[in-house]
Formats: C-alpha cells, structure tokens, sequence
C-alpha cells in the first residue's frame, strides 16, 4: 500500500511541478512526511531522506516536461543554463547543510519559505511592474502562442547567477527544486512571461536536479526503494502536467502557483509546531 502511495504522489508531483514551474517537489516532500508521521507507513522516512528522494524524482520531473516544452519552443535554454550555473554550487552546500535538521525545524522552515513565496505571488498583482532588471541586463522578446502577446524580459548576469546561488541552496536543503522559488523571480523581477518562465524552470529543474541527487546519494539520503514507483509515477505526471499547461491561460497559472504554496505552507508550519 505505501508504494501505491508513494506512486500516486509521484503522479500528482509530476502534474502539479510541470503545470506550474514547481518541480514536483513542494508536493512530495510535505505529502511523504505526512504519510510517515500520520499513518504509521514509511516510518522510516527522515527529512533528509524525504529531500533525496525528491531530488531523484525531479530529474525524471524536469526531464519530462522539458521535452514536452521543447515542442511547443518556451523554453529558454540560454536563460536555463544561466541559471544552472548559479545554482549549482548552492544545490552541493544545501544538501550539506540538510543533515543537521530535524524534523519539526524541517516542517517549519519549510513553510515558512512557501508562505513567502504565496504571498509574493499574492501581491503581484498590486505591485507596480519591476523594470530595472530589464533595463540593466540582456533584453529578450516573446511571441506567446497562446495568447498572441509579445513580451520583453531580460535580466543582469551577476544578480542572475547571485540569485539561483541562493535558490540552488534552498533547492539543496529543501528538496523543492527550485521550481517554485526562480518562476516568482523571473515573472517579478525579470518580466518573463509565465508560460516562459515555468518551461525554463523545468529546463534548469532537470539540469540541478543531477547535481542535487548526486550529493544526496553521496551524502547517503536516498532511499532507493522508495525510488522505484515515485520516478516513473513522477514522469507520467510531468507529461500530463506540461500537455494542460499548454491548455490554460498565463493568468490561471499564477492563480493556480498562489493557491498551492499557500495551503502547502500553512499545513507545513502547523506540523513544525505541533511537532515542537
């Protein structure tokens, strides 16, 4: 029964992470904590070990929906690997960093990060367009097939490479990807439009992700059991998650990454407490 589960996770991750830039991981990581803690399964799982096997999820995650947007040409490889380089490096020193958490300081932190997150998407709405970065870094243009709209982003290297240092670290902790922390950016900051930005996430999803696993396989945080019906059920997911992206308006996807992170964040910091 656990493996059913932690298949049919794996599936949800896979649809949810590739639909909105998240990874998958942001769904993983709090569902398999709350199976081993409420319902007496996968009692073995320890937060670390719950990231590594994320991690490894997310290359099966980010490799699926990347081919999938490679078809429908928004993804932005310049941009993607880019990011890659800053991430990296801080993917290699989260996962360090990951041993010394236990699991209530685990839950809390982890919430904490999706409610900032949620409510950055929350008040974009409200906030005036952030034109900076564009203005002081290498412009882009975008014609969205869906919408017919023509978009101009861009971005300065060094704060690029300085901020998915920062995500790649988090990444590395938290076993999120990265996902669901450079799309906020890259919408906000960097004017990418939404379509953009969660194609290039899963691009530099997949690329961090072999980077991530491997410190966690060497730091010995995958249970490669549990691997087994998580990354094919992840795959599945990503497909189908990147076919309905395609499907849905720039609009519902922002709606649709706010509402997400807000319950996954509340429910993270209620068992962060509970669990102190």
């Amino acid at each position: 029964m656990a493996y059913v589960l932690l298949a049919v996770i794996g599936v949800c991750s896979g649809i949810i992470g590739a639909l909105v830039g998240l990874g998958g991981g942001a769904i993983l990581v709090p569902a398999a904590l709350f199976i081993s803690s409420s319902t007496g399964m996968l009692t073995d799982l320890t937060p670390q070990k719950v990231v590594g096997l994320s991690v490894v999820m997310m290359i099966a995650t980010g490799l699926s929906s990347t081919l999938s947007y490679m078809k429908s040409k928004t993804v932005d490889y310049k941009s993607g690997l880019i990011f890659f380089i800053g991430s990296a490096p801080g993917t290699i020193l989260g996962a360090y960093v990951n041993k010394g958490i236990n699991l209530p300081s685990f839950n809390l932190y982890f919430g904490i990060l999706l409610i900032v997150l949620a409510a950055i998407l929350l008040f974009r709405d409200y906030m005036k367009p952030v034109q900076w970065f564009v203005q002081h870094g290498k412009k882009r243009i975008f014609v969205d097939e869906v919408d017919g709209k023509s978009y101009e982003y861009g971005y300065p290297l060094w704060f690029a490479v300085s901020l998915t240092f920062l995500i790649g670290f988090a990444s590395g902790l938290f076993g999120i990807g990265g996902g669901s922390m450079i799309v906020p950016a890259m919408i906000i900051l960097f004017l990418f439009p939404p379509h953009v930005a969660i194609a290039t996430s899963m691009f530099m999803v997949f690329l961090s992700s072999i980077i991530n696993s491997a410190s966690h396989i060497y730091l010995g945080h995958v249970p490669r059991l549990y691997v087994l019906p998580v990354v094919p059920g992840a795959y599945i997911g990503a497909k189908i998650g990147a076919a309905l992206n395609k499907k849905i308006d720039s609009k519902m996807l922002v709606v649709l990454l706010r509402i997400i992170l807000l319950l996954l964040g509340i429910h993270s910091i209620y068992e962060g407490i509970v669990g102190n």
